[in-house]
């Protein structure tokens, strides 16, 4: 099992490498030639597009990795380190992230479903984090643990996005795109969701048992 882990754990932070190095390389120049953006030129004219843009995924780009190392055991043991990440990460989720999703929401026009995922998604991310971080303030270290899973989760959807783009047009054989995105727009969240109430679940279980024992 500790293997299966450690396999997990570095195939994650590989994509998100992969995702953060990707956006840099696209996208630091600031001139806006890209494929995505070129798509978008009707978004981009309105003059709301490109701010929303470049705040998504900057920050996003920021949290992805601060947030990655929050569940590093030498981390979180370091409680300096561990609280700037932490006020980093909900800054930039709260203030820059989910704001900027929000607007480029607006601008999706693959219909209605490939919309309302990706709102639910969104307004999950601000609920979750928000929640983390009241949680904390109050005291409630296993609450926040359990709810900043959750947030981070939903963080990770910008990776598990891109991957499951790459996978449906490699193997998509012969479904059309647009519906291949109403599947991928929900399947790059909601799985990361299940996957950490799976182990939200086994954590709880595992206090119970531990003060089962105990008692």
């Amino acid at each position: 099992m500790r293997i299966a882990y450690k396999s997990l754990w570095y195939f994650a932070f590989f994509w998100i490498l992969v995702l953060c190095a990707g956006t840099f390389f696209q996208y630091y120049d600031f001139k806006h030639h890209s494929a995505f953006l070129e798509i978008k030129e009707a978004a981009v004219k309105t003059g709301w597009y490109l701010p929303a843009f470049y705040c998504h995924i900057i920050a996003s780009s920021i949290i992805l990795i601060g947030g990655f190392f929050q569940f590093s055991k030498k981390v979180y043991n370091n409680r300096p380190l561990h609280k700037a990440l932490g006020k980093l990460y909900i800054f930039g989720v709260l203030f820059f992230a989910a704001p900027g999703a929000y607007v480029m929401t607006i601008f999706i026009n693959r219909g209605v479903w490939v919309f309302l995922s990706f709102l639910i998604q969104n307004t999950l991310w601000i609920a979750f984090t928000l929640a983390g971080w009241i949680l904390v303030k109050n005291g409630k270290i296993d609450d926040h643990i359990k709810m900043m899973r959750r947030s981070y989760s939903l963080a990770f959807a910008a990776v598990t996005l891109r991957f499951y783009i790459w996978i449906f047009t490699v193997f998509g054989n012969g479904v059309g795109f647009a519906n291949n995105y109403i599947i991928i727009s929900f399947l790059s969240w909601t799985p990361n969701l299940l996957l950490v109430e799976w182990i939200n679940y086994r954590y709880r279980k595992t206090i119970f048992d531990v003060t089962k024992g105990i008692l």
